[in-house]
């Protein structure tokens, strides 16, 4: 039995900066209250971190840990790719438009 469960998502299509505003709600809670929070907020970050969160304790749970005692230690949202697009602007210039993606981990410990 592993004393820390991983989950990653690559290439979530949003930027990281906005999904790091949603980790610090979440961060050290308990994950049954982290579910809560992130089911009530109006944010698509808040969406998909549920999504991963979910899918970590169905995995948890299908390993036999018990999930009440489940906390969420730590979450990160890095880079991922970026589509690059242009904008087209006066006089014949274009402007570079950055789309920018998201690799998310998300650790949660068992705890006592």
């Amino acid at each position: 039995m592993a004393d820390e469960i991983v989950s990653y998502m690559k290439g979530a299509h949003i930027a990281p900066r906005k999904v790091r505003v949603i980790i610090d709600h979440v961060k050290g809670k308990n994950a049954e209250d982290a579910l809560t929070i992130l089911k009530l907020m109006p944010k698509k970050a808040a969406a998909i971190l549920y999504k991963l969160l979910y899918g970590s304790v169905a995995n948890a749970e299908n390993r036999g840990i018990d999930i009440d005692r489940l906390i969420v230690s730590n979450i990160t949202a890095d880079d991922g790719m970026r589509i690059k697009r242009i904008k087209p602007r006066a006089m014949g210039r274009a402007y570079r438009i950055l789309k920018r993606f998201s690799n998310i981990k998300v650790t949660m410990k068992i705890g006592r």
